[in-house]
């Protein structure tokens, strides 16, 4: 437990959009020294967009899970609600975050409120592996983020051109 003081004392501080030097491999990697292997592997093996629940999972995990299914599930509801031109309020959610914007500021909107639950789950979580996991989560978000970057998008579209042709 005391590694973890370590390890957690020296991570930075993550905020929603902003990038950071830390990513999850780099996190990954670094953890990996401080961490008992046990406690690595079942690190490893968490993704924040799976959220099936695992035999090595901590109680933490379980909720984010939990709450990203129903997430899910409300989500595929309000569209289907949408398709047959049918009212539907989703209750994990607020309807503008599906509604305004271009499709990349939605995802990013529902990206955030992934985020914001995550960070709820925080609270009460310190030095221990359900913050470490947490910050794992969080990193996998802001590397999803980092895919949405204009100018690495429009360069990775242009070599998907030049492929094709």
């Amino acid at each position: 437990m005391d590694k973890y003081y370590y390890l957690i004392s020296q991570l930075p501080e993550l905020q929603f959009g902003k990038s950071s030097y830390m990513t999850s491999e780099r996190f990954l990697e670094e953890a990996g020294k401080w961490l008992p292997l046990r406690d690595r592997k079942r690190l490893e093996n968490i993704d924040f967009s799976v959220y099936e629940p695992e035999s090595g999972d901590s109680d933490t995990v379980r909720l984010f899970k939990a709450f990203e299914e129903k997430f899910r599930k409300d989500l595929a509801l309000w569209r289907e609600a949408r398709k047959k031109s049918r009212d539907y309020k989703p209750a994990m959610f607020p309807v503008s975050a599906v509604r305004e914007g271009n499709p990349l500021e939605k995802e990013q909107s529902l990206l955030r409120l992934r985020w914001q639950f995550i960070s709820t789950l925080e609270q009460g979580h310190h030095f221990d592996f359900d913050y470490i996991a947490l910050y794992y989560m969080k990193l996998q978000i802001q590397d999803r983020l980092s895919l949405f970057e204009p100018e690495k998008g429009l360069e990775r579209f242009q070599t998907l051109c030049k492929v094709s042709v």
